[in-house]
């Protein structure tokens, strides 16, 4: 299977036959000018639904909950405690009493919405877990699972975004299919890099970097990380601290030589995949049987 968007060609060309298109693929295949594209497997493509729909429903979440700040930023109402939407903020919510009664209607369909999207993440959540211990990929989940920032829903949408991480010869290669990879503009003997390419998944991109904010603390073992690498192997939990220790100094490094937040999250989401990449290495996964395909035969 090839991208047919990276397929060369001519701008006049403009007759195209069956004939004329055979004889392109032929010698663009000669010449390695197609580019492959990976196939996921059914079970895999349900996964990856299952995980772009949690995602859909964490947003769907968050545009209700700013509809409800923005309200009460309106009528100058703020909380004065501690940890928005939690137990007790959401009790403050349901005493709270509007100077009209239109703008109380309002405020008890924002708290019902948020409070039916919460639900709906929460069953999302649940059905990810239970689907993703029964998934082919679950070995290199648990794996990935011990890297610092890298949680559960994080590693199962990275995994089903992404797939055979081990089909990549080197990390380098999955850093350019993620985009994570400065562009270039160079000719002659003048040399210019701009910001990364921002091709490839940019839902898997969109993950690193969210794990990535982690590392701007000192390198820690707590005790969450260390239930989470409790049975794996040594060599991957050797990969794990490698990678936390690396990236922890490489974000203070950046930041104290004035390099924006943006650029250093980046950076270190940039380097964390091939950590990623080399803990995928070291898991053996069962070879799945190729199903058989039967086409119907005319009577």
């Amino acid at each position: 299977m090839v991208a047919p968007s990276l397929i060369p060609k001519k701008p006049g060309d403009k007759v195209k036959t069956d004939k004329r298109d055979a004889m392109k693929l032929a010698k663009l295949l000669k010449s390695e000018d197609l580019t492959p594209i990976y196939v996921p497997e059914p079970e895999d493509e349900c996964i990856r639904d299952l995980s772009r729909a949690r995602e859909t429903a964490m947003k769907d979440l968050n545009d209700a909950r700013y509809q409800l700040k923005a309200l009460l930023l309106r009528n100058n109402i703020r909380y004065k405690g501690t940890a928005n939407w939690s137990k007790k903020h959401l009790r403050w919510l349901t005493e709270l009493v509007l100077p009209h009664p239109a703008q109380q209607i309002v405020l008890q369909e924002y708290l019902h919405t948020v409070t039916e999207r919460i639900e709906r993440l929460q069953r999302l959540d649940n059905e990810l877990q239970h689907q993703v211990y029964q998934w082919r990929y679950y070995p290199v989940v648990k794996a990935i699972h011990a890297m610092r920032g890298v949680r559960l829903i994080v590693a199962a949408g990275l995994v089903a975004e992404l797939g055979d991480l081990p089909r990549f010869d080197h990390p380098r290669k999955l850093m350019s299919y993620l985009g994570l990879v400065s562009s270039e503009h160079s000719s002659g003997g003048k040399r210019k890099q701009g910001g990364i390419t921002k091709c490839g998944n940019s839902r898997a991109r969109r993950l690193l970097t969210k794990g990535a904010h982690s590392y701007r603390y000192t390198a820690n073992i707590s005790t969450e990380m260390q239930k989470r690498q409790e049975g794996l192997p040594k060599d991957i939990t050797d990969i794990a601290w490698k990678a936390q220790l690396r990236l922890c100094k490489r974000y203070q490094r950046l930041i104290h030589r004035g390099k924006h937040y943006n650029v250093v999250v980046t950076a270190i989401a940039r380097e964390m995949i091939a950590f990623i990449w080399s803990i995928a290495k070291e898991v053996v996964l069962t070879p799945v049987e190729p199903k058989l395909r039967l086409s119907r035969v005319p009577a």
